[in-house]
């Protein structure tokens, strides 16, 4: 099998149900997906500890589901009628599941923190900017075509997931996150916001 097949070399690319141009929205849009999936590969192998181990596995199981929603994105819209798509609510309450653990374990949050930290917490900071890059690209593609929407709460709940995965990471490793020196106490805790409502 040739890696290069030369039908490219006009600028086109192909969709499930026809072909577009290299720089069509839509694929723009399933190429940053494309970009976090490497960015979370870069998080999965800096999880290199045995503390880490449970992130690491997450971290596998969402670059699978990060090719499920570039896959389902990569549809031509006048197909969009027979698409199976492979993203399903499953998945998001799956991410939520995970994102409400990882905040029962870290550190009250009462100020805004810098990305940084243990350089796996760092890799997942840089993941959780490059999902929401990813996810303004799907909300500009959904003004201008259908998609599955399955997908745009994928990846915005995905985000979330990367910022207390980050804070996880930290946790794990026993290294504080740096609060923003000028931040004011922004932040209540669940049981605070009830007593004030």
């Amino acid at each position: 099998m040739n890696i290069y097949t030369r039908t490219g070399d006009k600028g086109l690319t192909a969709l499930k149900g026809g072909r577009v141009a290299k720089d069509h929205i839509r694929v723009h849009t399933y190429g940053e997906l494309d970009e976090l999936n490497a960015f979370t590969a870069v998080a999965h192998a800096a999880c290199n500890d045995e503390r880490l181990h449970g992130l690491r596995e997450q971290l596998l199981q969402i670059q699978h589901e990060l090719f499920d929603c570039g896959s389902d994105l990569a549809f031509a819209d006048e197909s969009q009628g027979k698409a199976v798509f492979k993203v399903t609510s499953q998945m998001v309450t799956n991410l939520e599941k995970w994102i409400d653990q990882h905040e029962a374990d870290n550190a009250p949050l009462t100020r805004f923190i810098l990305p940084g930290g243990h350089p796996a917490a760092a890799a997942l900071h840089v993941c959780r900017t490059v999902c929401r890059r990813a996810e303004r690209s799907i909300v500009t593609l959904s003004h201008q075509e259908s998609i599955h929407q399955e997908v745009l709460k994928y990846v915005n709940r995905l985000s979330d997931y990367f910022f207390t995965a980050a804070r996880r990471a930290n946790g794990l490793m026993e290294v504080e996150d740096v609060e923003y020196a000028r931040s004011a106490h922004v932040f209540r805790s669940r049981v605070e916001k009830e007593q004030h409502e």
